[in-house]
């Protein structure tokens, strides 16, 4: 027989680019990220080495010595901030989001080097802020840096940064399964399953480079985990409760020092030296919350954390951290978290033992418990909290109480305030994010142009059986609500008239439709954007609004179906990713 050899080539060169190459490509970036990790963990380690590694260390400066070290650092900060790379200040989990959502997953290649050099002067200095959002940015950056010089679609350039910050994150926790969470849950929601192995390698890459060069070592020792009894499971719920509480505070007091520090004359690049030396200054009485805090987070762990020590220390890391991230400095939220969490699960297990008659709790586990349960509730990534814990103890028994508390904490904080800490910072910014896309390009699409000017409507005084005829026969299972003269009075639908229908024989003959309408309808303007209309949709779960003129608002114009809405959004994003696939020119920054 003769071999058929196209249809075999072609799927040769499909497989080798739809698998081999970007199988390659999320390798490389794994290893580049991981030596990137690996790199930051370095310059912490000289940074600590050169100032002080230790609150013991620190007690032994000069009193000046121990303000003066963090205010010069955030002096330094600032500068580099201010004028050359403004997207270093904060988090950093946020940019990456921003780039991911509005420039394709596009950074600028400065941000690798200045970030890590940035914040590890910072966090050696005593700025309490944590290291997992920066290397996050760090890893995002080298995995945008690579897309670009391989030159990948922006399709392909978003799930490049999502490796490259799923590698950092495991590098630094040495925990692949957590760092792959962290990229899915946070940064990419509309991931596709074929994409989610690329995630994984790079994570695993990371793990395996940092492992290599650092050795095999737990950012936290962990506990030897025991769930003591299944009534413990109330006290878990309890302090996943005060976990969302406590990450409710924590996100009010992120956002509000922010305002104390405009107030504060000056340029801005002044006031991260300001954030300095308050830090420092509260670090002359409770050296323990300078830094990343895992010393105290350890001694937590291990049960050596008084109840008095661990109700001080909450409330201290959460306004020393709110200082930093405040003034402007850079640095991570997570960390802050963790030792937050830790403290919180201390007060609640101390408080279990000395209170509640279950024999053998140990305020250890409620640490360890804690750590997730906050993290849950400032992230909003609740599996992200459960994997990173389950990888710090690889204690199957840790899963169910884990759950038990980062899911209320979660609830509460999607409850009071609906937003975790990094989409809040891109909110300040006047950054809408929703599963993952910027919802501020429906801006600049009116209202009127998407608008149904066809529609059907009722006459205030029609008559009940002749609003149910009128009903059985028309498609639309809305109705606008107009009086003698046109004017808009109300919206009657088919919820309105089902609660009648099934008393239909005791309604009176003189039932009209203004007896069962909705009055005084909530309805969007014909010159209002989308983005309002996105906003109404999303919070009152409606299926449709009137649509009144700019001039006149109770004469209605036509109506805006959800569905209509939809569509236009969705024709938006296909035009933005067709066109994005256009050649043009890149220019390295």
């Amino acid at each position: 027989m003769k071999r058929i050899k196209g249809p075999n080539k072609a799927r040769a060169k499909g497989v080798l680019r739809d698998v081999a190459v970007p199988l390659a490509t999320s390798i490389f970036i794994g290893l580049v990220a991981g030596l990137g990790a690996v790199f930051f963990h370095f310059l912490l380690r000289l940074g600590s080495q050169i100032l002080w590694s230790t609150p013991e260390e620190l007690l032994e400066l000069p009193i000046l010595f121990r303000v003066a070290i963090p205010a010069i650092a955030g002096l330094f900060a600032g500068i580099i901030i201010y004028k050359w790379a403004p997207e270093l200040k904060g988090p950093g989990v946020p940019h990456v989001m921003k780039a991911l959502a509005l420039k394709g997953g596009r950074i600028r290649h400065r941000v690798t080097i200045l970030k890590a050099l940035v914040t590890s002067t910072l966090i050696s200095s005593g700025a309490s802020v944590g290291r997992e959002g920066p290397i996050v940015q760090i890893g995002a950056s080298i995995g945008s840096t690579i897309s670009g010089l391989l030159s990948l679609t922006p399709e392909k350039r978003r799930l490049a940064v999502a490796c490259g910050a799923a590698a950092g994150m495991a590098a630094t926790f040495q925990a692949p399964i957590a760092g792959t969470m962290f990229a899915v849950e946070i940064l990419l929601f509309d991931l596709e399953v074929s994409s989610l192995s690329n995630i994984v390698i790079s994570a695993v890459i990371g793990t395996v480079v940092a492992r290599q060069i650092l050795g095999v070592r737990a950012t936290i020792h962990p506990v030897n985990f025991a769930l003591i009894s299944h009534w413990e499971l109330l006290i878990y719920l309890v302090l996943g409760l005060l976990a969302g509480m406590a990450s409710l505070f924590l996100i009010w007091c992120l956002f509000k020092t922010p305002h104390l520090f405009e107030k504060v004359p000056g340029p801005g690049w002044l006031k991260p030296c300001l954030g300095g030396i308050l830090v420092g200054v509260l670090g002359l009485i409770l050296p323990q919350v300078l830094g990343v805090g895992y010393n105290e987070i350890l001694k937590a762990l291990n049960g050596k954390v008084l109840i008095s020590a661990a109700i001080i220390l909450f409330l201290a890391k959460i306004f020393a951290t709110s200082i930093c991230i405040g003034s402007g400095m850079s640095g991570g939220i997570f960390a802050p978290s963790l030792f937050i969490g830790a403290m919180l699960g201390t007060i609640i297990g101390t408080l279990s033992v000395e209170f509640l008659p279950i024999s053998g709790i140990n305020p250890a586990y409620y640490a360890l418990v804690g750590m997730g349960a906050v993290v849950s509730g400032t992230t909003l990534a609740p599996m992200t909290a459960v994997l990173t814990i389950f990888e710090l103890t690889y204690t199957y028994q840790v899963i169910l109480p884990l759950m038990v508390a980062c899911i209320p904490s979660l609830l509460l904080v999607r409850l009071f305030h609906g937003y975790s800490v990094y989409e809040t910072k891109l909110r300040m910014e006047g950054i809408h994010l929703v599963r993952g896309h910027e919802i501020n390009r429906l801006r600049d699409m009116k209202v009127s142009d998407f608008m149904s000017p066809i529609f059907e409507s009722i006459r205030v005084d029609t008559p009940f059986l002749e609003l149910l005829n009128i009903l059985e026969k028309s498609n639309y299972p809305h109705f606008p609500v107009l009086d003698k003269e046109g004017r808009l009075v109300g919206i009657v639908t088919i919820r309105d008239v089902k609660r009648y229908l099934i008393h239909k024989e005791e309604c009176s003959p003189d039932l009209k439709t203004e007896d069962i309408m909705t009055k005084e309808p909530v309805v969007i303007r014909e010159d209002d954007n989308l983005e309002k209309a996105f906003n109404l949709f999303a919070e009152r779960g409606f299926s449709f609004l009137p649509v009144v003129s700019s001039k006149d608002p109770k004469r209605i114009v036509g109506i805006l179906k959800e569905t209509d809405f939809l569509n236009a959004y969705h024709e938006r994003l296909v035009k933005e990713r067709i066109f994005s696939r256009l050649p043009s020119i890149h220019i390295l920054e």
